[in-house]
């Protein structure tokens, strides 16, 4: 099996469409990937067939239904190299993931306690946590970053002490692009008797994953990141962190019995999937998953490094020295996720994105891109994002590259 992006784009119906300018130059996956059609097809079998509730239905709809969503869970374990498919807990997406183990890992934590974070969290994993130290009196610490925006793995054992009950980082970061050295990351934070979970909202969408390898406690990912729907998402625990901790929520479906003064909660995964679950979500979930490890991830990978180097190369070309663009991130030829994100001299990342849309069909991010610390760290109010998938085609890099320097044209005369 070789990859081949020509055939990987016949999958994704955006790809085959055409706007007003063309096609479209879609470099914004890193917000939400576009869905083949095996995972349109599955939703819509789903809900256009027997549609029913799951795992107390006695009738053949409910007994199918219940039987597709475990199925689910299963491609999910599958992907996550998880032997045990009920460590796998469908929530509504990483946001989700990150709150519900705030609310129940953080039930058990006291003023004193210590949570570890990183200065290049997205939001998602710095909120939930600042909340319960409002809630509880938790410290909440941050591991710093280097001008190239990777932690900076030497001041890990500073950060660390036996306070320290959990550390909690992004996996790879949505804007400088580095990847995380998780291996030194959890042997020094479970020497300090530490738990380690990663956002993995970023890196899942690249490729299976080996979270024995990795050697984390938990780990979040979001659906529509991975060529998947909206609404849902995966909280993995390893089975003895997770059965230690409360419910985050109370409802139907998560409960043994209910009586006027106390209730019994179910075991995992069932005890943190309170009400009915996302079912044609998790359905297309587990579809999407299937379908990426079906692909030559080898060759996407290369493919998308390929992409990710053009894209960098094209940009130093493009300032040819004058220090108008300012790549952030890992230099060119070093690891990082396929993302480039770079600011221009006097031009606002709206007003680029603005250009780059009705000028030449490329959709791109602008912002903060839920990462204000990140960008204060830098001394920017934002930047712009081109972030890959495996249905990018060097045209759309080089339709992008077109448009950085029709924006360095018309926005930055005054410069």
């Amino acid at each position: 099996m070789m990859f081949d992006v020509e055939q990987v784009v016949q999958n994704f119906s955006m790809c085959r469409q055409k706007g007003a300018y063309g096609p479209l130059h879609y470099l914004d996956s890193a917000a939400m990937a576009q869905v083949p059609d095996s995972v349109i097809d599955a939703m819509s079998g789903h809900d256009g067939g027997w549609r029913a509730n799951v795992r107390r239905g006695i009738h053949r709809p409910a007994e199918d239904a219940t039987q597709a969503y475990e199925d689910a869970r299963l491609q999910v374990a599958r992907y996550l190299g998880a032997k045990d498919p009920d460590e796998v807990i469908f929530t509504a997406g990483a946001t989700a993931g990150i709150n519900i183990l705030a609310w129940s890992l953080g039930s058990s934590l006291r003023k004193g306690d210590e949570i570890l974070l990183s200065v290049l969290e997205h939001h998602s994993n710095i909120v939930p946590w600042q909340m319960l130290s409002e809630r509880t009196g938790v410290l909440v610490r941050y591991l710093p970053v280097d001008e190239e925006g990777r932690l900076d793995l030497t001041a890990l054992d500073a950060c660390l002490s036996e306070r320290t009950k959990l550390v909690a980082l992004t996996h790879g970061s949505n804007v400088s692009a580095a990847i995380t050295d998780v291996a030194l990351i959890a042997q020094r934070a479970h020497e300090c008797g530490a738990r380690v979970m990663l956002d993995g909202a970023q890196m899942a969408p690249h490729g299976p994953l080996d979270l024995a390898a990795l050697d984390v406690d938990f780990y979040v990912f979001s659906s529509h990141k991975v060529y998947g729907p909206t609404g849902a998402g995966v909280l993995w625990g390893r089975r003895g962190c997770l059965e230690g901790l409360p419910p985050a929520f109370g409802g139907g479906e998560m409960i043994m019995e209910v009586n006027l003064e106390k209730s019994s909660y179910m075991g995992i995964p069932h005890r943190f999937e309170a009400g009915t679950p996302p079912v044609t979500q998790a359905i297309g979930l587990g579809t999407a998953l299937d379908w990426v490890m079906r692909q030559d991830i080898d060759g996407m990978q290369r493919h998308l490094t390929g992409l990710t180097d053009r894209i960098m190369a094209g940009l130093i070309t493009l300032d040819n020295g004058s220090n108008r663009i300012r790549i952030l991130g890992p230099a060119l030829g070093e690891e990082r996720l396929p993302l480039v994100s770079f600011t221009m001299e006097g031009a606002h990342p709206h007003d680029i994105c603005q250009v780059m849309s009705d000028r030449h069909g490329v959709a791109l991010r602008g912002g903060h891109h839920c990462a204000q610390p990140l960008h204060t760290y830098w001394g920017i109010h934002g930047s712009t994002r081109a972030s890959l998938a495996m249905y990018n085609r060097p045209s759309d890099v080089d339709a992008f590259l077109s448009g950085v320097e029709d924006c360095m044209n018309l926005l930055c005369r005054a410069v």
